[in-house]
């Protein structure tokens, strides 16, 4: 089971987005065409499979434009569904419910697949110890709701963003003189729950990654045969996470070299939205 957000996180974003539909004047064809007593039943249904997410917020949309709504899961997030599937039932003013309708579609959509992605990625490396993680390449503002996506994918996540752990990138390296003393610093400035982590792009980096006692070293763009040195190497004193070139054709061989943790941009940034629709009952 997926433990929801709460939709205090969620209606923000939701009503953000239904203003920005909805413009200056409201939805005009919607009081053009549709009675203003008409009621409508629909149902929100998969058109290609896939795993599920973002339930809530569709939810949100639709009773933001109609408090009095019915609107009834029959999925959940997390679910793996088959093109047809019906994912919940509406009845609700209609004009309220065709305005809601592209907006609740659209993250809906979005957010599914970012779920299905993640789990195709989490099915490639399924029997290794290695776990498939996001990064901060999110859409501006759906940080909250992409990452959430990820977990119901079965992934797991990165770091929300600057303030939730420390990520010494080489341009930090470069500017505080070398791996060693950047991990020096923020071993330094960390309290007791901030974990440390470093990336390094050279295998002759990792004794002085591991110098100053990081609990997690990123492995950039490496080499198959130097991740598994680097695993050998290091011998469980940190975390090893692997970054860079990671695509569906690599991701299991870089997952058999025993690195702990993947990291995959493409999960957020680049995952294709799932086609769900809203088809009147």
């Amino acid at each position: 089971m997926i433990e929801p957000l709460p939709d205090l996180l969620i209606e923000p974003t939701v009503r953000a987005a239904l203003a920005e539909d909805l413009g200056r004047a409201g939805d005009v064809t919607a009081l053009a065409c549709i009675s203003a007593d008409a009621r409508l039943s629909a149902v929100f249904a998969a058109r290609q499979p896939g795993v599920i997410a973002g339930l809530a917020g569709a939810r949100l949309a639709v009773l933001a434009l109609d408090p009095q709504a019915r609107f009834e899961t029959v999925a959940a997030d997390g679910d793996r569904v088959a093109p047809g599937a019906i994912l919940a039932q509406v009845e609700a003013d209609a004009r309220a419910l065709l305005s809601a309708e592209r907006t609740a579609l659209n993250i809906l959509g979005r957010l599914s697949g970012v779920a299905s992605l993640t789990r195709t990625y989490v099915d490639a490396v399924a029997g290794t110890k290695a776990r498939i993680v996001d990064t901060r390449k999110t859409t501006p503002g759906l940080r909250h709701l992409e990452k959430y996506a990820v977990r119901c994918g079965g992934g797991v996540n990165h770091r929300f963003g600057l303030d939730d752990a420390i990520l010494i990138k080489d341009n930090h390296i470069a500017a505080c003189g070398g791996v060693a003393e950047a991990v020096a610093r923020a071993r330094a400035f960390a309290g007791h729950l901030m974990k440390v982590e470093v990336e390094i792009d050279r295998l002759d980096q990792l004794e002085d990654a591991l110098l100053h006692g990081p609990d997690v070293v990123m492995l950039d763009n490496f080499a198959l045969d130097d991740m598994r040195k680097a695993v050998a190497q290091t011998a469980g004193r940190a975390v090893l996470e692997a970054s860079g070139g990671v695509n569906l054709s690599t991701v299991r061989a870089i997952a058999e070299t025993g690195v702990d943790v993947i990291s995959v941009g493409a999960l957020t940034h680049s995952a294709p939205v799932l086609d769900i629709g809203l088809d009147a009952a």
